[in-house]
């Protein structure tokens, strides 16, 4: 068996069969304890504070969406109240949307589309990076807490893909992670998840995040304002709109392949 380090907290123990990452320690810094802290309180004091200051009514349309019907149906009803209540409405979209990005519960695409609809282009792309980056980092720091097990039994073959690739490209691991993010190469699901566990740094992870997330966001946003004429999914990604967001992942890697080529 051969054992290596993997960085701060832990350490990798190779097998005949497999690789075991090993934590050793409280995986949390102070200042990651205190931010993880602070998402936490902010879900509880936001939807407080949404309950308690929105006026009473029949709420029954409030549930996540999992189809365009149910989305245009919360669309047509939250639109009387944003322009009246716009702070809670953002409140409560960036609570939720952190939410399903911490707990990685399927729909953050359809809270995309709400937010072109709701709120335009311009604002609509800020509040889902924000909120996708936000919520990305929290389920990196659960991950990194509890999510070990997970990851083991869920993805194994991508997470030792993963782990490898990351070993590989430490000097230009921020073009690596933006390539990541732009293109369908892993999921975003899995990269936030297995992210801590092959202790990709979260300031890596967080401008990789946050720069990588906007053109597909912008898309997405767009395509929000002109929701009633989605009829899936799949429309929501033409041939132009893929070929750009390939363009992209592709100039961001290209500093990897370089130094690569060059050694």
């Amino acid at each position: 068996m051969r054992t290596g380090s993997t960085g701060r907290g832990g350490e990798i123990r190779e097998g005949n069969d497999a690789t075991v990452i090993v934590g050793s320690g409280f995986p949390l810094s102070f200042w990651e304890v205190t931010v993880a802290t602070t998402v936490v309180l902010g879900f509880v004091l936001g939807l407080l504070g949404v309950y308690l200051t929105m006026p009473s009514s029949d709420y029954s349309f409030l549930k996540l969406p999992r189809t365009l019907e149910d989305l245009q149906i919360l669309r047509d009803h939250l639109e009387s109240y944003t322009s009246d209540y716009t702070a809670q409405v953002l409140v409560g979209y960036c609570v939720v949307y952190i939410f399903m990005q911490t707990f990685m519960i399927p729909g953050t695409v359809f809270m995309s589309l709400l937010a072109g609809a709701l709120f335009g282009v311009f604002k609509g792309v800020a509040l889902v990076v924000f909120t996708a980056t936000a919520g990305a980092s929290s389920c990196y720091f659960l991950s990194k807490l509890i999510g070990r097990p997970l990851v083991f039994s869920l993805w194994p073959d991508k997470l030792s893909f993963f782990q490898e690739q990351v070993a590989r490209r430490r000097e230009s691991l921020l073009n690596y992670m933006l390539f990541l993010r732009l293109t369908p190469t892993l999921p975003n699901t899995f990269i936030n998840v297995a992210s801590p566990i092959v202790d990709v740094p979260y300031h890596i992870f967080f401008l990789a995040t946050f720069i990588g997330l906007i053109p597909a966001a912008y898309v997405t946003v767009k395509a929000g304002i002109a929701l009633g004429e989605l009829e899936s999914l799949g429309d929501l990604y033409d041939f132009n709109s893929i070929a750009t967001l390939f363009l992209i992942g592709v100039v961001s890697i290209t500093p990897t392949l370089m130094s690569k080529s060059k050694s």
